[in-house]
């Protein structure tokens, strides 16, 4: 117990003297690990176990039963961490494999590694050599500490099959009037370009039933997942299938509306819209991921959405309103009625 006492107050040690970082570090550090898809991150819960020295592989804290850490990476990008009884909050993002959020003095992980099981976050600090790695579980709700609405809905998954109704195509949003091609031999030899569509979040999070999560997934065979949850609502998720031929088709949509030569941010430029951010209902960052081939691109708008103002806070594109419209018209399409 005494030995283990001493490791514990080395980790406490460290723990206040790491240092905040802003900027890439010179050595490299923050890219050694490959991109990370947010979808990973949201709607998770972890327990921390142990942390390490990454070079000598000692370990320098483990949890015991008198160390009770979790965290709770949410939808609209804030956070809870629960630290021996204590909950905090706060904001997190994501850029690649580097994870910005605060615990303690430190301000940005990377993510050496996560799966459904584990999660590994590493990091550095001046005046020591080497690296860190804070190690977790995943746990579940029922086994976090993080309160659940009484009220809230069980999760549920809707299985949509494709029908002759639902194979109307996009072209309804813009080009009618564009011929199918007929593919030969040689066009189903032809290897397909990767084709990847994200769109997340978006709106603003308030009301009588704040929205915490909308995401909408369209992978390259065309399977498109829609998962929506709101706080009393529970959590709902919509599978279907589109055509891959309609993919392709909205794949030259998108790069005709020269979606790849965006800006990959758009935040405020005025007082006002920096006001606004402060304001309630939260306004929830609306990001957009599209890849063609080898190109692509992921563009933000801090503030995304229709107020009873109409104002516009943010100035991007109008082209990104005509896309954003046409991926959340493919995935209710099946809920209108004909």
């Amino acid at each position: 117990m005494r030995k283990f006492l001493q490791i514990f107050t080395l980790g406490v040690i460290l723990l206040p003297s790491l240092q905040i970082y802003g900027q890439t570090n010179s050595s490299g550090w923050g890219t050694r690990y490959p991109a990370v898809n947010e979808r990973a991150i949201v709607e998770t819960k972890w327990r921390y176990t142990y942390a390490i020295h990454l070079e000598s592989n000692t370990i320098i804290h483990q949890a015991e039963n008198f160390y009770d850490y979790y965290l709770h990476f949410r939808y609209n990008y804030t956070y809870e961490q629960y630290l021996n009884g204590t909950m905090t909050r706060g904001t997190w993002s994501l850029n690649g494999s580097e994870l910005f959020y605060s615990f303690k003095h430190i301000k940005k992980f990377e993510i050496a590694e996560i799966n459904k099981n584990r999660l590994i976050l590493e990091f550095t600090q001046a005046n020591s050599r080497g690296s860190f790695q804070y190690h977790f579980i995943r746990v579940d709700s029922k086994n976090a500490p993080f309160v659940k609405p009484k009220n809230e809905l069980p999760d549920v998954i809707v299985e949509t099959l494709s029908t002759k109704k639902d194979k109307k195509r996009w072209l309804s949003f813009g080009k009618k009037n564009k011929k199918r091609k007929k593919k030969n031999k040689k066009d189903v030899a032809k290897k397909q370009v990767y084709i990847s569509i994200e769109l997340i979040g978006g709106g603003y999070y308030g009301g009588i039933d704040p929205v915490l999560k909308d995401y909408i997934y369209i992978k390259s065979n065309g399977r498109l997942i829609k998962e929506f949850k709101s706080l009393h609502g529970g959590l709902v998720v919509t599978k279907k299938d589109i055509p891959r031929e309609e993919i392709e088709q909205f794949a030259e949509y998108i790069i005709a509306q020269q979606f790849f030569d965006f800006e990959t941010v758009y935040d405020c430029k005025s007082n006002l819209c920096q006001d606004r951010k402060r304001n309630k209902p939260t306004p929830i960052p609306l990001r957009l991921a599209v890849a063609y081939g080898s190109r692509k691109k992921v563009v933000t708008v801090s503030i995304w959405g229709d107020e009873i103002d109409n104002m516009k806070y943010v100035d991007y594109p109008p082209a990104l309103d005509n896309i954003v419209d046409a991926i959340q018209r493919m995935a209710h399409r099946l809920d209108e009625k004909s």
